[in-house]
């Protein structure tokens, strides 16, 4: 079995490797026929950016995406440079530069990556989810006695910050930078989901798509992992596979067949705000200007909001969505399972934790109300502060840097809910729902306990799971994602997930345990 795992490791990393070099291939040459087209298309008056291209980058070829980037990025600024000092402002190219030239080279790639996007596609895709796979059911065959094991976790290099713990982290942290800030040198990626996406939307990929269609695969993949580790827990089985359901359906299929038939793409699942640009002008034209459709995306995300989400939570606590539901979770889930022993159980930073992610929600509701005060007064500016100022800020920080460079990149090193923990405005209006009005809570038998540790090293929201369990007390916290991992990994069974009356919820037990001090 250890060999068949070594090979499944080696494709993996051959596939990994082959995705990895694409960033470097590829030719591009901008004809004048697609240079005219994108001209119209984009509206472009700029005399000064189109002399720049005819003379420097069309019908030339580049090698690499990062040469013909550069040129095309150079024009753009030099141009607006020069537009904005005469006041030219309707000749200013207001598209972020990497992006712009994103949707150049999507139009100027030619080569065997385009003409074998199938090919490149087994080559990449393909070898990496065979590599993980063999990787990964060898477990089934020597499944052994039941039970839930986690053997050498702080022993092995990827689970326990090691070498690599490290390497992940770091390629995961360039992805995202990648993705977010220079789509224009990942574009040889999009080409080989382009005909995937063709059949669902319609359209050629974005690097949107892209990471869409990466997410479900590496979910997938490591769902399989989640049902083999888990099989004797229902509760795990059946989260896992609610997590998969909403992700490929809820969030990549069903918003890109919307796109199809010329409706607006939406994730009907996305909450407020979570879904932070949900009220920003842009969108709220998007959704009115689409006729009924529209409207009902509309009312269906306030509902959702202000009516659902708190309902749901008073019944079910916040894991109906956090863990059952969310996209983001669903990849800490499955992805992030390996890493969940790495938060940080410390006082430190539970104190930072409800600062940060309580400041993230203020500051989401301030921008909103700023956002749609602007809306309907027309004004650019509240109490001196230009609204989209804010939104540039939040979208930088939070929806950039915090959910995905950090979210997901920081897995190996701060366990797998930073994001949820630190900084996801939904994840702390949900907890102050949970914390206050819900009927969930964790059950404990005190003299069951036999003090192992089990269930707080393997809490991903970093709560000491264990002091409750030693006195008895039912843990009621509003960082609890309800994720059962604690219940599932404990010997005894000590630990139940429940739903019950609000009277008594912070249960505790006034007598003797037979494991305190004082007794």
């Amino acid at each position: 079995m250890k060999t068949l795992q070594k090979f499944g490791f080696g494709i993996f990393l051959t596939g990994l490797s082959l995705f990895c070099a694409l960033i470097f291939l590829g030719q591009y040459q901008l004809t004048p026929e697609k240079f005219d087209k994108l001209i119209t298309e984009k509206g472009i008056k700029s005399e000064l950016f189109i002399a720049n291209l005819n003379a420097n980058v069309v019908n030339k070829t580049f090698s690499g995406p990062f040469d013909f980037s550069t040129k095309i990025i150079a024009a753009l600024e030099e141009a607006n440079t020069i537009h904005r000092k005469k006041r030219e402002w309707s000749k200013v190219i207001w598209d972020k530069p990497h992006s712009f030239s994103y949707e150049v080279a999507k139009k100027a790639g030619i080569g065997s990556i385009v003409e074998h996007k199938g090919m490149f596609w087994l080559l990449t895709f393909g070898l990496g989810i065979l590599g993980s796979l063999l990787y990964i059911l060898p477990n089934v065959i020597t499944l052994g006695p039941p039970g839930i094991k986690n053997n050498d976790i702080f022993f092995d290099s990827s689970t326990n910050r090691g070498f690599l713990g490290w390497f992940v982290f770091i390629f995961l942290v360039a992805f995202y930078v990648l993705l977010y800030f220079f789509p224009d040198y990942i574009v040889n990626w999009t080409y080989i989901v382009d005909p995937i996406s063709k059949r669902l939307s319609g359209n050629l990929a974005s690097q949107w798509f892209l990471y869409g269609f990466l997410y479900c695969v590496v979910m997938m993949v490591m769902a399989i992992r989640m049902y083999i580790k888990y099989r004797n827990n229902k509760y795990q089985i059946l989260r896992t596979t609610s997590v998969l359901f909403f992700q490929i359906v809820f969030a990549f299929l069903i918003p890109e067949i919307l796109v199809r038939f010329e409706k607006p793409w939406y994730d009907f699942k996305n909450a407020f705000p979570l879904d932070y640009d949900f009220f920003f002008s842009w969108n709220l034209n998007s959704l009115i200007s689409s006729g009924g459709f529209g409207l009902f995306i509309l009312v269906w995300g306030i509902v959702l909001t202000l009516v659902i989400v708190p309902v749901m939570v008073y019944f079910f606590g916040k894991r109906w969505y956090c863990s059952w539901v969310c996209g983001c979770g669903g990849l800490a889930e499955t992805l992030g399972d390996p890493f969940r022993h790495l938060s940080n159980k410390s006082i430190g930073a539970w104190k930072l934790e409800r600062w940060l992610v309580h400041g993230v929600l203020v500051f989401s509701l301030l921008m909103t109300g700023f956002t749609l005060y602007s809306y309907f007064s027309g004004a650019s500016a509240v109490f001196g502060i230009k609204t989209q100022t804010l939104q540039n800020i939040y979208g930088f920080l939070i929806g950039s840097i915090f959910a995905g460079v950090i979210g997901t990149g920081f897995y190996p090193i701060f366990g797998n809910r930073v994001w949820c923990r630190f900084g996801c405005p939904l994840a702390a209006y949900l907890g102050l729902v949970q914390r206050f009005k819900s009927r969930f809570r964790i059950t404990t038998n005190g003299g069951q306990c036999i003090s192992c540790g089990n269930c707080s090293t393997y809490c991903e929201m970093g709560i000491d799971v264990r002091a409750y369990a030693q006195k008895g007390q039912n843990i009621v916290r509003s960082s609890c994602v309800g994720c059962g991992v604690c219940s599932a990994v404990c010997p005894r069974g000590v630990l139940k997930l429940e739903n019950g009356p609000l009277a008594n919820r912070t249960h505790l037990p006034n007598f003797p345990l037979g494991n305190t001090l004082d007794n």
